[in-house]
């Protein structure tokens, strides 16, 4: 897939002397987290990352030419006990999360603007114990998984009204369903 991308990352390409960072947002149950791939804060678009540094880890983002469903996971290392269960009490399956692939200018500022490198929604949140330290990986599934999964609205009364309350439109379609009806000369 092509991407577009500003000048100044394009003079950054060119120049040959790139500075990679990921950046990783996720809503989670009291409201959103930033991480970035580096040391201390960082500001763009108009909100403050925190830096995980080395210890944040993406998952391979995938790109085909088919229409397949790719996920991937977030994961964060040296994670004390204490915050372990509260990273798993604060993960709600299906909040969205972004990853972004940007650049840094000599001074450690962002380059606008970074690349979405992946749009999905939360999964399911792993722990793994190492004893003193945790790593909590959290996999998100892209929107196209839902393409897979059985609707259960119905077009019966009691679907209208979780939709609609007050909708009186399939009040009697359950009457109808085995009605026989004549058309023409009878």
């Amino acid at each position: 897939m092509s991407r577009e991308f500003t000048a100044a990352v394009g003079a950054a390409l060119e120049a040959g002397e790139l500075r990679l960072v990921l950046l990783f947002e996720g809503e989670f149950a009291t409201g959103w987290v930033r991480l970035w791939t580096g040391v201390g804060e960082v500001a763009w678009n108009d909100e403050t990352w925190l830096g995980a540094g080395s210890l944040l880890g993406i998952g391979p983002i995938e790109e085909t030419q088919q229409v397949v469903a790719n996920g991937t996971t977030v994961s964060l290392s040296g994670v004390p006990l204490e915050l372990v269960a509260l990273a798993i009490d604060e993960a709600r399956q299906g909040k969205p999360g972004r990853v972004w692939l940007g650049l840094l200018t000599e001074a450690g500022e962002i380059i606008a603007d970074p690349v979405r490198a992946f749009t999905g929604r939360l999964d399911v949140p792993e722990v793994v114990d190492g004893g003193d330290t945790c790593t909590v990986t959290i996999s998100y599934e892209n929107r196209l998984i839902d393409l897979g999964a059985a609707r259960n609205w119905r077009y019966t009364h009691e679907s209208q009204q979780v939709l609609a309350p007050g909708d009186r439109g399939f009040e009697f379609v359950t009457t109808i369903q085995d009605k026989e009806i004549k058309w023409g000369r009878g």
